[in-house]
């Protein structure tokens, strides 16, 4: 009950954002008819709409957004003849069109003959409309609703906080349209200004259509909202999880609702009492395991377990392997368990055959769990790659943490709890491995890029002249001018996807200008496997010694599997540098780039 009274909250701020301007003018178009008979239908029509489209959105894919697409274009086109119809009742009547006659007996007051009040149903159509396109800015109360049907899926839950939110924002549209009927009445009985009122309405929903229809609900209102309504919102979300264990200060970069996470941090924290978070989730959800026979919570009672969320084409859980490979062996007689969740991000993550190699070329070989659809990272409410969960023997998770480094901290709690369940023989001391090639620590110096999606659905600073051609080829261009920090840019035929870029034909080529001491790029071969040949080149040379561990001196190398590749590691440090790739077969796909 707390949470859907904090959603319907958050919706009835949103009267205070500009974003919803535009829903304003369909709303007080109907300020002098009767509430109960047109405002409070129209308002039902709007919460119910949005509320199915919102849930369909979040948890239909695609399909739905495209579907939803349709319907915004059908109802402006239905909005737009109600506004017409309110400047032109004669010329609407003329016309005799069914919709015009629809539009017509939306903005009358009373039913066809006169006598009888208009049905619900009139109302009630324009708010689903008006539904359609309301859009309020996404603060932190829809967006951690949105984030939630997204994770967890289809629910009745789901559909009843959106229908909360949408009910908060109908009770401050009704609170407006109430007070809007009381000032036209006021206008018609002062100033006899009835006729000009309707046209004034008219103008006025035209324009709103007019500012959805070129996107200004969504773009510029939207960017006008911050600040308004975002920091009453976060004091309500914070109420949301009161309790909830927070992390360590870390820097959170975020991919589409997920967190990957960083943390430069090299310092422990200061030891602190372990309390309860919770109950061990179920491992059922797992499509498949790699080394081991599927485990159970149950099975694991007397064990201490750490949980780690990954994906292995991240760089962030990548660096975290040597430590859980260390731990893994350490202190496997004393009755410590780590398993692998591997969560995908990128679409070939799913593939059981990519995660097996992966798993083996890694050197993991402790027991790992497929989470191909993340049942498990809902099971305990996840936010991170990577993340530790750390279980006592009784089945209770002690402690969390996201992110790399401290993991003097995070052994530290591996020897409490392995105390706490008995064990007094614990081996003395903490870990320090050193990684290699892509699992090596990041350099001391933060890295000033940040990740950065080659494909159109999360791409930024892209600087090939015309923009990105979604999901249709394009010969491409390098920039006209030199690449500025944290810009790149595509130079031959290349058909940009929504997670990836792939190249049509040979010798295509990658600019980036960045600085960090690393440079990954996570890469593909051709769609049949075929191996892609590539060099790659720093401030037009070769790298020498500024190679990585997948190039040689020269910058030459070769895509053979879909993963990370380490391309550049400078030798002092962290520098500005322009980096180039070029692919000297047809078929390479491109992702992603990061850096450390």
């Amino acid at each position: 009950m707390l949470i859907l009274f904090i959603a319907y909250l958050g919706g009835v701020l949103t009267i205070l954002s500009p974003c919803i301007l535009p829903v304003l003018p369909f709303v007080f178009a109907r300020a002098d008819r009767p509430f109960r008979s047109h405002g409070l239908p129209m308002l039902l029509g709007m919460a119910l709409a949005f509320a199915a489209v919102a849930t369909l959105a979040a948890v239909g894919g695609g399909w739905i957004v495209t579907l939803n697409e349709y319907g915004r274009h059908a109802a402006i086109a239905l909005l737009a003849l109600f506004g017409l119809t309110l400047l032109f009742p004669g010329v609407a009547e003329r016309l005799g069109r069914p919709l015009v006659a629809l539009g017509v007996r939306m903005s009358e007051p009373r039913g066809g003959d006169g006598a009888a009040p208009a049905s619900g149903f009139s109302p009630l159509l324009l708010g689903v409309g008006t539904g359609l396109l309301w859009a309020p800015c996404a603060g932190p109360i829809l967006g951690l609703i949105l984030t939630g049907a997204a994770l967890n899926g289809a629910s009745v839950g789901t559909s009843l906080l959106l229908l909360a939110y949408a009910a908060g924002a109908c009770t401050s549209l009704a609170a407006a349209l109430l007070f809007g009927g009381r000032v036209f009445s006021v206008m018609k009985r002062s100033l006899h200004t009835g006729e000009w009122v309707r046209r004034a309405a008219g103008a006025a929903v035209l324009v709103g259509v007019g500012a959805i229809a070129l996107g200004l609900d969504t773009g510029l209102l939207a960017r006008l909202s911050v600040g308004t309504t975002s920091a009453l919102e976060q004091a309500l979300v914070d109420r949301i999880k009161p309790g909830k264990p927070q992390p360590e200060p870390v820097a959170l970069r975020e991919d589409a609702g997920l967190l990957r996470v960083s943390d430069d941090r090299t310092a422990p924290p200061p030891a602190r009492e372990l309390r309860v978070e919770g109950r061990f989730p179920s491992l059922a959800g797992a499509t498949e395991w790699i080394n081991s026979a599927p485990l159970a919570p149950e099975a694991l009672r007397g064990k201490v377990v750490l949980v780690d969320f990954w994906t292995y084409s991240c760089i962030n859980c990548l660096r975290t392997l040597p430590y859980l490979r260390a731990w893994a062996e350490k202190y496997k007689d004393a009755g410590l368990v780590v398993i692998g969740v591997h969560s995908p991000e990128f679409a070939f993550e799913k593939q059981p055959a990519n995660v097996r190699k992966a798993v083996k070329d890694l050197g993991i070989g402790f027991p790992v769990a497929l989470d191909n659809d993340f049942a498990i990272w809902r099971g305990f409410d996840n936010q991170a790659w990577p993340a530790f969960y750390f279980i006592d023997a009784e089945g209770r998770i002690r402690h969390h943490q996201f992110g790399e480094n401290r993991y003097d901290k995070a052994e530290q709690v591996i020897q409490q709890l392995l105390a706490e369940a008995g064990q007094t023989r614990i081996a003395a001391g903490l870990v320090a491995p050193l990684g290699q090639g892509t699992q090596a620590a990041p350099g001391a110096e933060p890295a000033l890029s940040g990740e950065t999606y080659l494909g159109h659905e999360r791409a930024h600073g892209f600087a090939s002249p015309g923009g990105i051609a979604r999901d249709h080829a394009k010969a491409y261009q390098p920039a006209a001018s030199a690449l500025r920090t944290n810009q790149w840019s595509l130079a031959g035929d290349w058909t940009v996807e929504a997670e990836r870029a792939v190249l049509n034909g040979a010798n295509g080529r990658i600019a980036y200008r960045f600085q960090a001491r690393d440079l990954h790029l996570v890469l593909g071969p051709a769609a049949n496997g075929k191996p892609v040949r590539f060099r790659v080149l720093m401030d037009g040379k070769p790298p020498l010694a500024d190679h990585g561990s997948d190039t040689d001196a020269q910058g030459y190398g070769v895509i053979d599997a879909q993963k990370l590749y380490q391309l550049v590691r400078q030798a002092e440090g962290s520098r500005e540098r322009l980096f180039e790739i070029e692919f000297f077969d047809a078929g390479a796909q491109a992702y992603a780039f990061t850096f450390g």
